[in-house]
């Protein structure tokens, strides 16, 4: 395995349009991620990706192939796209006429990026979906179904998606698991991991994915990306303060008690127990916080062990200066 320095590799952003304590609707989130986007556009990111989840109290970004289309259309250069859509609770056909519609609307700039959870809790998929029959099991025959809707036309071919078709919009495998990294080196796709919130089958995941990558149409050898958690400030100590919004957004995760991200305290002692803080900090645990210096080390130790090609970064902070200047020394490092 080639030994990468961060400056080797590109760096992307994955945003959940996060509504804050004190908003009074979505619509400030939508216009926050617009204005990061603005920023990692300047600042020399690859991707901006949204990703689908229903029914949390701080995530907007449900509605996911519009709001990859807001942005889009405030932007100029950056790709954007879905980190990702679950496809269980959709239809193949349409989903690739949303995203046909995007990349014909800006070409060149569209990923999809799919998964195969709902995205959200049991109740809240029946309503989505309205029957549960079509379960995660049918997730390889609907990728291959989607995939043949944004290629090639074919002739005989009784529906197509128009717009879709010939669009050929960049696909990848999201998971948290060897599942997804078996399916995408299957059918030779990227691969990305989400070990921002699942870091437990990360290295076995990568190692699955790069002995059984099989090259395709679409990659010649393997690629794949890691999502992890970063919050870069100027001194260690305020980077340690901003996360505790982060922690509490978690521990309501545990609690089952879920509100839209607060701000930050300066200490988590008495809102945590030790076990739910054992729990929070295994979740995170590729979560890198401090100063440029203590995120340089982190993140080249990180990818030094995983020989990563592209590192995607969420960062959770309520103030929105603040997490533009995240942006902005993480960015750093890349350049």
């Amino acid at each position: 395995m080639t030994i990468k320095k961060l400056s080797d590799i590109p760096v992307s952003v994955l945003d959940l349009a996060t509504i804050l304590q004190g908003d009074s609707s979505a619509g400030p989130a939508f216009r926050r991620s617009l204005a990061f986007a603005q920023y990692a556009e300047k600042s020399g990111y690859m991707r901006y990706w949204f990703a689908e989840h229903h029914n949390m109290e701080s995530v907007a970004s449900a509605a996911t192939a519009v709001l990859v289309g807001f942005v889009a259309g405030g932007t100029s250069t950056i790709r954007v796209g879905s980190g990702g859509v679950m496809l269980p609770n959709h239809s193949p056909l349409v989903i690739a006429e949303q995203f046909g519609t995007l990349a014909s609307l800006y070409p060149g700039r569209i990923d999809l990026g799919l998964g195969r959870a709902p995205g959200t809790d049991p109740v809240t998929s029946h309503a989505l979906r309205r029957s549960l029959q079509g379960d995660i099991n049918g997730f390889p025959a609907d990728v291959m179904e989607l995939l043949g809707y944004l290629g090639p036309p074919q002739k005989d071919a009784k529906v197509k998606a128009i717009p879709g078709q010939d669009t050929n919009v960049p696909v990848w495998l999201l998971g948290s698991s060897t599942y997804s990294a078996q399916l995408a080196a299957m059918l030779g796709l990227p691969f990305a991991f989400a070990s921002h919130f699942a870091p437990a089958q990360l290295h076995e995941a990568l190692a699955v994915y790069r002995r059984q990558f099989k090259p395709s149409q679409y990659l010649e050898k393997p690629y794949a990306m890691a999502c992890v958690n970063v919050i870069a400030a100027d001194t260690t100590e305020e980077a340690n303060r901003l996360a505790t919004s982060f922690y509490q957004l978690a521990l309501g995760l545990f609690r089952n008690d879920r509100r839209p991200l607060p701000p930050p305290v300066e200490s988590m002692d008495g809102i945590w127990t030790e076990r739910e803080e054992q729990g929070v900090r295994q979740m995170l645990s590729y979560a890198f916080l401090g100063d440029i210096e203590t995120i340089r080390k982190s993140l080249q130790s990180f990818v030094d062990q995983t020989g990563i090609d592209e590192i995607m970064v969420a960062s959770h902070l309520f103030d929105e200066h603040k997490k533009m200047r995240s942006l902005e020394l993480t960015a750093s490092l890349f350049k």
